[in-house]
């Protein structure tokens, strides 16, 4: 083989079917990296491929193009698609063939299997399912009076899991009493009488563990519901969109949710706007996320990832990119990345943010962090919650 035939990267994203949106925006992301890679030299003197199939979402399609990107295309190294639904099923196939992984926002994939050659891409630490909202109930048992309890209100999905298990841990931690527990399934249309029951609880805290239209619907029927909890967020799934913050405007006031990056001056990494300004110079024309501050940065480092472990290595053995991966910090335009237990990054980062001052439906006025303000952590904070809900809707 030539020293000057291309490395070739394979994965899977689910480009179509519910979870398209994120994906694409992941695709548009990594198609800038492999065009900025490509433009200083490609890696170790070699240009660089990138071979992407779409699993269309679908679980049982993930490990047959695994095997088809290993044993027909014979790519040199694979990477991991978009999220739980697509990072799990492959890993099976990662872990018989003993490859090097770096997954993009799977939540816990590698909790029980503890395969040490995969790295997760999601700022959630090495307790992944209590961080993802650890910062709702600890900037909650702050505030004055201090909130008792809590209602946890959740899809019946996969994604759910995980998060519910988390909010589970962290209301006891911070000594909230869970008062009502409801799952709801995902062709729900009317949350009317869910939040009926929720109300009857007269909970403090409602955890909403959402995605999508859901979370959309939901937002809507909180919002003109007369019941007031004192907070309400935490993990829902949607409203990092900037489509969903445009469809809901002024609604999303007072509501707490995760986020993992913010354009906020304590988040504002080396290369991170630069990067974004590329991909939003994009974004229309792709049909993507506009702003793309929430799958756009992740899926850019990623790769940076992969092309530090291979630079520092000198080569593409799979044994070696992950021992190099597992002692190694990786400067990335979400800032410094080192991994720790479980693949996991080794100190989480995960925000959580309130929407506050939305007055209309316009994409400019949540280009910046004016609008979405960082109250959980301190150490990354841009700003203070306003409590209860109801002064900040």
């Amino acid at each position: 083989m030539s020293a000057a035939a291309p490395i070739r990267i394979g994965y899977c994203l689910s480009l179509t079917g519910p979870l398209a949106g994120n994906s694409q925006s992941a695709r548009l992301a990594h198609d800038i990296w492999l065009e900025d890679v490509n433009k200083r030299g490609g890696l170790l003197g070699r240009p660089v491929e990138l071979i992407c199939y779409d699993d269309r979402a679908e679980a049982s399609r993930v490990p047959v193009l695994y095997k088809r990107l290993l044993d027909e295309d014979k790519v040199d190294l694979v990477i991991g698609g978009y999220g739980t639904n697509t990072v799990l099923p492959a890993m099976p196939v990662i872990i018989e063939r003993e490859r090097f992984f770096v997954g993009l926002m799977g939540l816990g994939v590698n909790n029980s299997l503890a395969y040490p050659n995969y790295f997760a891409m999601i700022p959630t630490g090495p307790d992944p399912n209590a961080a993802l909202t650890e910062g709702f109930f600890e900037i909650a048992a702050k505030q004055t009076p201090r909130p008792a309890t809590v209602a946890l209100l959740s899809a019946d999905a996969e994604f759910s899991k995980n998060p519910i298990l988390g909010a589970k841990a962290n209301a006891e931690k911070y000594g909230f009493t869970v008062v009502h527990e409801a799952v709801y399934p995902l062709s729900t249309k009317d949350f009317m009488p869910i939040l009926d029951a929720v109300a009857a609880s007269n909970c403090d805290l409602l955890f909403l563990c959402s995605y999508l239209e859901d979370s959309i619907d939901l937002v809507r029927t909180i919002h003109g519901h007369p019941f007031r909890p004192k907070m309400v967020g935490a993990g829902m799934i949607g409203p990092q969109n900037t489509s969903v913050k445009i469809e809901l405007g002024p609604l999303l006031n007072g509501f707490v949710n995760y986020e993992y990056w913010v354009p906020v001056s304590k988040m504002l990494f080396p290369g991170v706007e630069a990067f974004l300004g590329a991909y939003r110079a994009r974004a229309a024309e792709a049909g993507v996320d506009l702003l793309g501050h929430y799958m756009a940065p992740l899926a850019y480092a990623q790769m940076q990832v992969v092309a530090q472990a291979i630079e520092g290595t000198g080569w593409l053995d799979d044994a070696a990119l992950s021992s190099f991966a597992r002692d190694a910090s990786f400067e990335t335009v979400m800032g410094e990345v080192k991994f720790g237990k479980n693949g996991e990054w080794a100190h989480p980062r995960v925000v959580q943010v309130q929407f506050q001052g939305i007055e209309n439906h316009q994409a400019d006025q949540i280009k910046d962090g004016s609008k979405q303000i960082v109250v959980s952590p301190d150490a990354l904070a841009s700003g203070r919650l306003v409590f209860p809900y109801a002064a900040a809707r």
